[in-house]
Formats: structure tokens, C-alpha cells, sequence
């Protein structure tokens, strides 16, 4: 479900306004694109012509229809508005996290749209008692103004205020942030147009200025070596791929800039970072498939970066620096080479004789096919690993202290006693820090980051996520079902709802049917979580049960989930979405006329594709930023991410099979003649996204109108890929997405 802002000087209209008396209707002007033998007549390409008056002219038509169109829903926006502003605490400050001499955290303001990162000194330097984070509170006499406290604990130092950094732009994003090990420096790179690309910027955190140095065009990435003197960080080249990694040294111009690294492979990105250890840099090339990892190190930033172990198609894998017995160097890596779900190898460094030989590689955590591996983090006595069994994200340690490298490694899970949670790792950025600080969460529980003592598993709770007005978790309830896909295989489904608001009969199921919104992604082996959300309140408080689809393409269910929900096995991510739509309805959830399919970006293609397929089992279909020209986008390797994603999707471009099975799914191309049937849609995209461009559903919205569809397309002038930016104007915009599912649920 979308989550919604707007800033405390807007207000959203209260009552209707006059608006256009007829929706946009595109001209059509036909261009046949033909592949393989298969013409495809195209009305509505020109739309792609993004500075071209006429295409802006027809998406602010867009907008005033939309805006005209919903119009009623005003009053029902400005509630959910003040719900979601409400239950916030606004003026706000995240749990402090040492690192060396200070303790870092981000505060919010009330009526400040960006946080403020900020630090403040340390005390003590040993044991557990120094690495409890000191109780911070704001300074009423503290000093209002740009740079200044402006509310903020005694002793505090402003590192960035991104309120300021983002005065006199629609937009604003931060993409890196990275205060260097003696704490003297920061290199932080913003975009103010939403196109992802970013400056950046070196501060001087003795004074609070920021130095000469500019670097223009970068990638989110750049890291700064421990002493501050470079910063490597990434470029991308026309298709937006990050393919070169630089090394500036800070006090030159940025044309003197060194080139470290640059990959010819258009399907590889490569990004740089710095172990935990402070002792190597590394840098990462990967594709969808393949990965390869180079190491270099941190105190020799001018040296050549040496390859862990040669890239090898279909091997993926990544390092972390840990130190074992006797103070030996090594590197954990985590791989999937004869181990599909992946499984932890120690390795030695590699040297000047060259990479080191997989087979020899020594596996300490070996591959299990109920759990599949997705991360490993090292500290000085400890090893952390992420990982998922049964479609939950959980942690497990590993106390180093007398472990062989040679042998199994045991794993101490850090249980939580819920039906459905996320444990994942929080902020731990220092090598030698005896608490580990994690955070759970769930669809009922807000997110919780709990201090776990290494030395002895004690717990402590440092900060729950405040939810004002009262909030009672007992409630809610959430809980897991099965649907059966059309092969046989059973897809996971989530469910949330108000206790009070829904009624199940002695067999556990709906004793009658109430609104649902069913969520769903399947893609990148990206997993949907469980997650606590404020503005779902709202949704839940007026009666509608949330849900999400499991499905294949996702991670919740290891490697082989992800591979049968993509390429050829792709049909499954959406016969598996309305299998469970099916579920819910003959459960007793729901029906058709009561529920509302949501997805975004790849879970646009999604919901796009679900509505060709079974439009009668929704009452509308929500699509934000959606992936719905997705054949069109693969056919051209000049457009961004297109090489890139052929290991996602397949290449159409040179293989007939794949163009006939994206051709048979696309949502685009499968809009037909006669679309009046279909339930309501709203689509929503930004003009400056570079991920999912504009044109996908401005072309699918006309061709949807143009088939009698009731379609619906609001287009952000000022955004990229995520959206509007700001917490404000994110809640402005959740309670404009959520106002127009109440209204299409009944649930008003």
C-alpha cells in the first residue's frame, strides 16, 4: 500500500473546483514497430517526446481531468491527511549510533519537511555501559535558524540539514552520506530534479563549510577513506548504468579525477564501499546473474584494486573482511557457486599472485535449500548473517571466539514471538561495538531497534516507533494464508485487519466479505516484508483488510521463487497474483466489487498484466510508477537499464521466443478494442523518473481510454522514480492514492 506527505503551509482543497468537462483524448498517430516477423501498430510513441510542448501540454490535461475527477474525494484527502499528520510525532530523533568519538542520529522538526543529521560527543571508550546511547532531548533554548541547533540537544554539531539544502527546489533527494573514520570530513551528493543524477560535495566538519570540491553527474555510492584525503565514487553512462568508478582526492579540481575502474559489460553495474574493519575498500561489479568483487587497501587509496575470486557466469557473489585466530585476515564470502540459496565461505586476501581459487574456499555456514542467505556483516569477535526461512527475513550471530574456519560455524538466531515479523540489521558501523542493534517489526507492531549484547543475548529496547492518539497494537491482527497457483504451488499471502471491523466463523474464514486491498511486486527478487505503516491505519480503521501476494519473481521463499517468476517462468508472478485475488474471494475476504489490486513499478507490470487477464476480479487497480510498455522499453538498448534488465526479463530484441512471450503479456500491447468492462484505474508516474520513464503509462492510460476503460493518470512535474520528495508531500500524496481506494472500495 502507498504511503502518503504534504507540507504544513499546503492544504488540500476542501471543496470541488471546476475543472475540464472531457478526459484527454490522445490523437492517434500510428507507427508500426516490427520484430520477428510480428507488426505492432503503435498509436500513441509520440507521447515519448518528452520537451515537446504538445506531449507536456497533453500530461497537464492529464492532470486537471484527474484532479477535476476527484474532486469530491477532497474532504476525504484532507482527513486522511490529518490522520497520518496526527499519529506522527514530528518533531522527532532517531537512535543515536556511535562511531570512534561521537554519537550520529537524524532528527525531524514539526513543520520541516527533512530531517537534520547531527552529532554530539561521546563519553567513555569501553564496555557496554559507554555504548548505550545517551537519552537526547531538544534544547527549547536552543538557537532557530540555518545551521543552528534549531531544537536540537545540548552540544550538538549539524552535520546537514537537508531543509536547507533543499531551499529554493521542488525537489530534493540525498544519495550519499559518508562522514569519514577520523570524523573530519563528509561527502554527500543531492539531486534536486528527481533524474538521479547527483553533485557532490565535501564538507569540512571543523568549520561547517564545505569545500571547493564539486563533482557533478555521480551515482548514490561515494565513499570517503578513513583519513578524508579521497572520495571513490560512481558515474553512469547514457542507459543511466553506473559503469566507472573514480577516485578524487579532496582539495583538487574534480578534472583531475582518476579513473580506478570502468565495465565494458553494458548488463554489469558497479558500485565501491569500505569494510567495517576500515581496512579495504571494495569494489563491486555485478549483473542480474554474475558478480565480481575487487579489493583494495584502505590505506593505499592510490593502488590497484585485486580481483577475490574471477567472475564466473551465473556465480554471484560478495565479501566482507574479518579477522580470525591468531589475527589472520580474511575475507567471508558469501556465494551461490553449487549453492542455490548460498552458502558462507571463508577465503584468504587475494595478493599480487593474483584472484583466489573458489574450490578452495573453506565453507563455514553451508547451503541449506529451506534458508536462503542474503547477507554477512563481520566485527571484531563476531559474524552476523541476514537471512529468510519460511518468507520472513530473520538475524543470526556467530560468536568468532575459538571457531575453526574449517568447520561448520553455529548460528544463534535472534527469535521473535510474532506470527509474521522483520528482523533486519539497523545501523552498526563500528568494527569493535559489543551491541548489535537490530530492528523487528510487523504489520501490527511498530518498528522496534533493540541493543543485543554479544557477550551475553541480553535485549534492550531503545526506541519504538511512536504512533500518537493512542495506538493499541492488540487491536490489530495479522496472519498468513495459502493459495494454490494454476501449477500447483502454494504463494504465501499476508493479511492485516482491524479486529473489531471483521468477522471470521468458527472455521476461521470471513463471516462476511469486506473492502481488500491486495499488494503485489514479484520482481528482483525483491521480498515484501511485513511492515508497520501510519497512513495503513487509516485503511484499517475504516474497515479494509490489507493483504499482500506472495509471488513468485519475489524472495520471500529463497533463490528458486525468484527464478520461477522471471524470464520464460514470468507468467507465474501473474497467474500466482490471481490466484490469490481467487483465494481471498472464495475465502470469503471479499469479493471482486470490494477489492483493489496495488502495485508499483515492476508491480505496475503486475497489476497491469493482472488487469488483461482477469479484469473482472477487481473493483479498480491502483499502478504507481508502473513498468506497463515494458516490451517496447526491452526492445531498445539506447533507452536506461535496458541491457541491464535482459537478465530480469529476457531479451526480445534477438531471441523470437522471448519477444513472443513479453508480446503475450505486456500490458500495453494487450489492451483490447473493447476495455468498458474494466475495472477503474488510476496510474500514477513522475516526468523525471530515468527508472520507469513517463511515456509507459501515459501511452497505456490513452490506449486504455481510448478502449472505453475508466482510466486515471497523475503525473509529477517535479520527481523522479520514488516520487514526490519531502515527508509532508509524501503524505499529501498517500492520502490522494488512499482516498481514491476508499472511494473505489466503498470503505469511505
Amino acid at each position: 500500500m502507498h504511503d502518503v506527505e504534504s507540507s504544513p503551509e499546503q492544504t488540500v482543497p476542501e471543496t470541488p473546483v471546476a475543472g475540464p468537462q472531457e478526459a484527454p483524448a490522445a490523437e492517434r498517430r500510428p507507427t508500426t514497430r516490427t520484430h520477428h516477423g510480428d507488426a505492432f501498430v503503435d498509436d500513441y510513441e509520440w507521447l515519448r517526446a518528452k520537451d515537446d510542448p504538445e506531449v507536456l501540454a497533453h500530461l497537464e490535461a492529464e492532470n486537471a481531468w484527474t484532479q477535476a475527477q476527484l474532486a469530491p474525494l477532497a474532504g476525504l484527502r484532507s482527513d486522511l491527511f490529518t490522520e497520518i499528520k496526527e499519529r506522527t510525532q514530528e518533531t522527532d530523533l532517531s537512535v543515536p549510533t556511535r562511531l570512534g568519538d561521537a554519537w550520529y542520529y537524524a532528527r525531524t522538526v514539526e513543520g520541516r519537511q527533512y530531517p537534520i543529521h547531527a552529532r554530539v560527543p561521546a563519553a567513555g571508550a569501553g564496555g557496554a555501559d559507554a555504548w548505550t546511547p545517551p537519552d537526547l532531548q531538544p534544547d527549547e533554548g536552543g538557537r532557530d535558524g540555518h545551521g543552528g541547533h534549531d531544537g536540537g540537544p545540548d552540544g550538538e554539531q549539524v552535520l546537514l540539514d537537508q531543509n536547507v539544502e533543499a531551499e529554493g527546489h521542488d525537489f530534493f533527494s540525498l544519495g550519499s552520506f559518508d562522514v569519514s573514520a577520523d570524523g573530519a570530513r563528509l561527502a554527500y551528493a543531492v539531486d534536486t530534479t528527481g533524474d538521479e543524477r547527483y553533485t557532490l560535495r565535501v564538507r569540512d566538519l571543523t568549520t561547517g563549510a564545505d569545500l571547493p570540491d564539486v563533482v557533478t553527474d555521480t551515482f548514490p555510492g561515494a565513499t570517503i577513506t578513513p583519513d578524508g584525503a579521497y572520495v571513490f565514487y560512481p558515474t553512469v553512462d547514457d542507459a543511466w548504468r553506473p559503469y566507472r568508478i573514480w577516485r578524487h582526492e579532496v582539495g583538487t579540481p574534480a578534472s583531475e579525477d582518476v579513473l580506478v575502474l570502468e565495465e565494458p559489460d553494458e548488463r554489469f553495474w558497479v558500485g565501491v564501499g569500505l569494510t567495517r574493519s576500515q581496512r579495504y575498500l571494495v569494489l563491486e561489479l555485478g549483473s542480474k546473474t554474475t558478480s565480481e568483487a575487487r579489493v583494495l587497501e584502505a590505506d593505499d587509496p592510490t593502488g590497484t584494486p585485486r580481483v577475490v575470486w574471477e567472475r564466473r557466469d551465473g556465480m554471484e557473489y560478495t565479501v566482507e573482511h574479518v579477522v580470525l585466530a591468531a589475527g589472520r585476515d580474511a575475507l567471508l564470502v558469501l556465494h551461490n557457486d553449487g549453492a542455490e540459496n548460498f552458502e558462507l565461505a571463508v577465503t584468504d586476501v587475494p595478493g599480487a599472485d593474483g584472484p583466489q581459487d573458489p574450490a578452495a574456499a573453506r565453507a563455514v555456514v553451508p547451503h541449506d535449500p529451506a534458508t536462503r542467505l542474503d547477507g554477512v556483516d563481520a566485527f571484531a569477535e563476531h559474524v552476523v548473517l541476514s537471512f529468510r526461512r519460511e518468507a520472513l527475513p530473520r538475524v543470526g550471530v556467530v560468536a568468532l571466539r575459538g571457531l575453526e574456519a574449517g568447520s561448520p560455524w553455529p548460528v544463534e538466531e535472534i527469535a521473535v514471538d510474532e506470527p509474521l515479523f522483520s528482523v533486519a540489521l539497523d545501523a552498526n558501523p563500528d568494527w569493535s561495538q559489543p551491541l548489535l542493534r537490530v530492528q523487528h517489526t510487523s504489520f501490527v507492531t511498530p518498528a522496534t531497534v533493540l541493543d543485543v549484547d554479544l557477550a551475553t543475548g541480553e535485549r534492550h529496547v531503545r526506541k519504538r516507533q511512536p504512533v500518537l492518539g493512542g495506538y493499541d497494537p492488540d487491536e490489530y491482527t495479522q496472519r498468513r494464508e495459502w493459495a494454490t497457483a494454476p501449477d500447483g504451488t502454494q504463494v504465501p499471502i499476508s493479511l492485516v485487519w482491524r479486529r473489531d471491523a471483521v468477522t471470521l466463523d468458527g472455521a476461521g474464514l470471513r463471516a462476511e466479505p469486506a473492502p481488500l486491498l491486495l499488494y503485489g511486486y514479484g520482481a528482483y527478487e525483491m521480498s515484501i516484508d511485513p511492515y508497520f505503516s501510519v497512513p495503513r491505519l487509516s485503511m484499517l480503521d475504516r474497515g479494509v483488510v490489507f493483504a499482500v501476494a506472495h509471488v513468485r519473481g519475489g524472495g520471500e521463499m529463497g533463490r528458486r521463487w525468484y527464478d520461477d517468476g522471471k524470464l520464460a517462468a514470468k507468467p507465474h508472478t501473474f497467474t500466482d497474483f490471481v490466484a490469490c485475488a481467487r483465494h481471498l474471494v472464495e475465502a470469503g475476504w471479499t469479493t471482486p466489487e470490494r477489492m483493489v489490486a496495488d502495485g508499483a513499478s515492476a508491480g505496475g507490470l503486475l497489476v497491469g498484466a493482472v488487469t488483461n487477464l482477469a479484469p473482472e476480479l477487481f473493483a479498480g487497480v491502483l499502478a504507481g510508477v508502473p513498468f506497463v510498455d515494458a516490451l517496447t522499453s526491452m526492445l531498445d538498448p539506447s533507452l536506461p537499464l535496458t541491457v541491464v534488465e535482459w537478465d530480469e526479463w529476457g531479451d526480445p530484441l534477438h531471441d523470437p521466443a522471448t519477444y513472443a512471450l513479453m508480446r503475450s503479456y505486456s500490458p500495453y500491447e494487450n489492451v483490447p478494442d473493447d476495455a468498458a468492462h474494466y475495472p477503474r484505474i488510476l496510474a500514477t508516474t513522475s516526468l523525471h523518473d530515468t527508472r520507469v520513464l513517463y511515456v509507459e503509462p501515459a501511452k497505456w492510460v490513452a490506449r486504455l481510454r481510448a478502449s472505453g476503460a475508466p482510466a486515471l493518470l497523475k503525473i509529477e512535474m517535479s520527481a523522479g522514480h520514488g516520487g514526490v520528495s519531502g515527508r509532508y508531500a509524501r503524505w499529501e500524496e498517500i492520502a490522494f492514492e488512499n482516498a481514491w481506494v476508499l472511494d473505489v472500495l466503498g470503505a469511505r
